[in-house]
């Protein structure tokens, strides 16, 4: 049994996990957790939506946001899609995505200000890094067959648009519509940096402990995603797409001096900007990883393993919520209902609400990953367990799920665990500006103290280690023979 390369692989980073548990402040540390509980539960069961000013407004810049911020990542991923076998772009695309929206976000604040920009740029430039790689693969599994029976002298231009692309054009469409929905909850976290979205109203009614406003707006939320597929249809995309960049506002005006200043001053090593020297450059690097950029990795990474088991644990109790193998229609409903809810909620709003309840520690970030990123992987399990046909003579209860269900989809399961790694590793860092100590937690500091330059150091030893981790998990999936379709 032992001699599975999935096993052994699942018992190490069970192991992993297990020893990194000793070093995670995992406390609770707010004076009566189960009574702010109840009032944010309460709350919940009795939203006000009319006691949110400028809700409509909110709701309206958070798709804006959104459908500006994709289409632009869309357009510039699938022109890089074409180039994707130059590994010059594919390294140019790993590192912009392995930098989160937020981090994006803080970058752009510090020369367009509160500008539509800023938004629409934090999404579309780690967008367009992820398209450009799922794109390229969509095409590349294309079937070619429509190619070799195109009319003798067709172009490669024909060949590529009436062979290639017209083949993988519903994978593309399925593709973009999910990130849609990606685009969203992106879009809605962006107003914890002070942008007019549904994250914005969203921190200000629970900072002031008005929990019918929390209710109403992340009821607001899940409806907006959840009826995605109604008001997001194809043939109404245009029209979209149109009107969005002028719903975005005109925000505060571009001090461009500002955008040169942190070009040509604010991100130049300190050292190098006093004329110090390079030797007063090696002392400050030095300085910054011992300091800060080892702890915060350290700190990340422990985050990071511990949410990613936890993430697997949800993913395999819950996936029998929508399996046809274990109830009827009724609770398959309630299920997928469930399920929606918590993958619709972002690990930053989640952990966001968590701390304010539980206090500053790993703990909240840790259950904010883990339901997030469980509920994904369990409902891409739960479909792929409805795919199965048992034997009518089969086990049931207990014995169908350890017997029959989880051996038949534990490689796909797998793989999709390994390919959130990666997007857990990046979620881990930015919950650093919520206060858990990940390298978010450094790079906030240091933008809040005006050392963009050690901001930016910081910015990219998280950015290397997305692509490390990327890295692993791509061979990994290699290693168990397992392929996964990207999901956000």
């Amino acid at each position: 049994m032992f001699t599975s390369p999935a096993l052994r692989i699942s018992l190490s980073f069970i192991g992993v996990a297990g020893f990194c548990l000793f070093f995670a402040d995992m406390a609770i540390s707010s004076q009566n957790p189960w009574r702010e509980m109840g009032r944010l539960a309460l709350g919940l069961l009795t939203p006000d939506l009319f006691a949110v000013g400028d809700v409509g407004t909110a709701l309206v810049k958070t798709i804006a946001f959104a459908i500006v911020g994709v289409t632009l990542g869309c357009g510039a991923g699938f022109l890089l899609a074409l180039g994707f076998d130059s590994r010059f772009i594919r390294l140019g695309c790993a590192f912009v995505r392995a930098i989160h929206e937020l981090f994006w976000a803080l970058i752009f604040l510090q020369f367009f200000g509160f500008h539509p920009l800023t938004g629409v740029l934090a999404i579309a430039i780690p967008y367009a890094g992820i398209f450009a790689k799922v794109f390229a693969e969509i095409l590349e599994n294309a079937d070619p067959l429509p190619e070799h029976v195109l009319p003798a002298g067709s172009g490669r231009l024909s060949a590529f648009v009436f062979g290639r692309v017209a083949v993988a054009w519903p994978h593309l469409v399925s593709y973009t519509a999910y990130r849609l929905e990606c685009g969203l909850r992106s879009s809605a976290i962006l107003g914890f940096v002070g942008l007019p979205t549904l994250g914005f109203y969203l921190q200000s009614s629970f900072s002031q402990g008005y929990y019918s406003q929390v209710g109403a707006l992340l009821l607001l939320f899940f409806i907006l995603i959840g009826t995605l597929r109604i008001w997001a249809r194809p043939r109404l995309i245009p029209a979209y797409v149109a009107l969005a960049p002028f719903m975005l506002g005109s925000g505060m005006p571009i001090a461009w001096q500002n955008a040169s200043r942190f070009f040509t001053q604010d991100i130049v090593p300190s050292p190098l900007r006093d004329g110090e020297g390079w030797e007063a450059l090696w002392d400050w690097l030095a300085s910054i990883v011992l300091t800060e950029a080892l702890p915060g990795l350290w700190n990340t990474l422990v985050l990071t393993q511990i949410a990613l088991v936890g993430t697997a644990v949800i993913a395999l109790c819950v996936f029998p919520l929508i399996s046809r193998h274990f109830g009827g229609p009724k609770r398959r409903l309630a299920g997928h209902t469930l399920l929606v809810v918590a993958r619709s909620t972002p690990e930053y709003i989640l952990a966001y609400i968590l701390l304010q309840l539980w206090g500053p520690s790993m703990l909240p970030a840790v259950v904010a990953l883990a339901l997030h990123n469980g509920a994904i992987i369990g409902h891409l399990i739960g479909r792929q367990s409805n795919e199965i046909i048992l034997r009518p003579d089969s086990a049931s209860g207990l014995n169908r799920y350890g017997f029959e269900l989880v051996p038949r989809v534990y490689g796909g399961f797998l793989a999709f665990l390994f390919y959130r790694w990666e997007v857990i590793l990046r979620e881990s860092a930015i919950l650093g500006i919520l206060g858990v100590a990940t390298l978010g937690f450094y790079v906030d500091s240091a933008i809040q103290e005006i050392r963009f330059d050690r901001a930016m150091v910081l910015i990219l030893v998280t950015a290397l280690l997305n692509i490390a981790v990327d890295a692993v998990s791509r061979r990994l999936r290699k290693r168990i023979r397992a392929q996964v379709v990207p999901t956000c």
